[in-house]
Formats: structure tokens, sequence, C-alpha cells
């Protein structure tokens, strides 16, 4: 069967001395998510992307995202339950940290995208990987994400923001979180990982959709956004 790696970087991107980059080296499968601008973080545009990746992609899509790369890949993969066999999310950014519109700079005036996000648990496996020195989640907001999502939760200590920054190049531990993530899913009936009515999610019913509507009411300006259909 086809299968794609699909690695969906964070905010200001994944360069060379990033685990990602190491990754994606090791696994000829893997390719990185385009068409984003890894500087603004724009939540409706970097799900939009990687939504389409997900549906040019060959056979079925393995998602391997980094803090904000994470809320990206878990809005596209919520309306691609069909194409995504599974998502390992590692160092998630807090949703709270970030508004429709990118970093959010005063909680008081603007809300966080946690609203936008799927609220259930995914239709395939998933694992989030977090760090306990992490300075853009807290192990309690990682926890409650597992949770909600259904996700394998997994400690891996006092690791930063586990980037290159904090020393994770070449991270052998990111090809074994995903080979048990394959792993697991290759134990369940294909059902779970398709279930039936589980196609695309189009137009209003679409969580990229609710997203991109609201992204416009923020802006106020309907259209001003390219923002894929």
């Amino acid at each position: 069967m086809r299968q794609t790696v699909l690695i969906v970087p964070g905010y200001r991107g994944s360069g060379a001395g990033h685990w990602q980059t190491w990754l994606e080296g090791e696994l000829p499968e893997a390719r990185r998510a385009e068409g984003i601008d890894w500087d603004t973080p724009l939540l409706a545009r970097w799900a939009g992307e990687v939504r389409r990746e997900i549906d040019q992609a060959a056979g079925t899509v393995w998602l391997v995202a980094h803090s904000f790369g994470c809320l990206a890949s878990v809005v596209a993969a919520a309306d691609r339950p069909h194409k995504v066999a599974g998502l390992l999310l590692v160092a998630p950014a807090d949703p709270e940290r970030f508004e429709l519109l990118g970093v959010r700079e005063d909680p008081r005036r603007t809300p966080g995208v946690s609203a936008f996000l799927p609220q259930s648990a995914f239709n395939c496996p998933s694992i989030l990987a977090f760090s306990r020195s992490d300075p853009w989640l807290k192990p309690p907001i990682a926890r409650q994400w597992a949770e909600r999502w259904g996700s394998k939760l997994v400690d891996v200590g006092d690791a930063g923001h586990i980037n290159a920054e904090s020393g994770h190049g070449p991270w052998p531990l990111a090809l074994e979180l995903l080979q048990q993530l394959q792993d697991t899913a290759a134990d369940l009936p294909l059902g779970l990982i398709a279930p039936q009515g589980g196609g695309p999610l189009r137009g209003r019913s679409s969580v990229l959709a609710r997203l991109r509507h609201q992204t416009r009411r923020s802006l106020n300006v309907r259209g001003s956004l390219p923002l894929r259909p």
C-alpha cells in the first residue's frame, strides 16, 4: 500500500538542524508541507495548505507535526478521516498562545484558537509527545488535549520545545514513535481508520470552513485572505 509521511513544521519552520529535517532524510516516503509562510502563523491558511497536501498525497497519510504545525494538522486531519492514517504531534503549541490572525498579543482583547480545533477523538491513532520544560505548552494542557483527541501521551522529559535549539537534531525517538503509530494502526480494523460515512468533509460541515469563516469575520473584510476553497 502506498503511503506518505507528511512533515508539518511549526512557527518559523524547521531548519537544517531540526529533527523534522533529519526525519525527512531518513524516510523515502516523507515530504514536507509546502505553500506555507512559516513566519505568519495564520491557522486557517496553514490548515488549508496541509489539507491540500493530504488530498494530493499518494496513498494514506501519516502526519508528523511540530508546534503550531500540530494545530494546523489536527484541523486538516479532522476534515480528511478517510485519508489520514495517524498523527504524531510533537510539542504542540498551546492554542491559547495564538489567535485567528497570528500570535496572541493581548488575551484580554482576542480569544485563542482552542474553540476551532477538533473537540473529540480522531478516527485514527495519534501520539502527543510533550516536554516538561516546553515554554509553549505546559504539561497539564498537553494532557488535556491528549485526552480530548484520544492520543497516546508520551513524556519526553525536560526537552525544551523539542527543536534544534533544545538539541533535537537527529532524534531516533521520532522514528520510534512513528513506528509505534504505524504498528497501532496495523492492528486496527480498517473501519476505525476509514469509518462508514468517513469521507472528506466539505462545505459548511468541514472544520476548516468554520475556521475560515471566523477568520474573515475577524478581519472584517470578507474574502480578503487568499484562502483556498
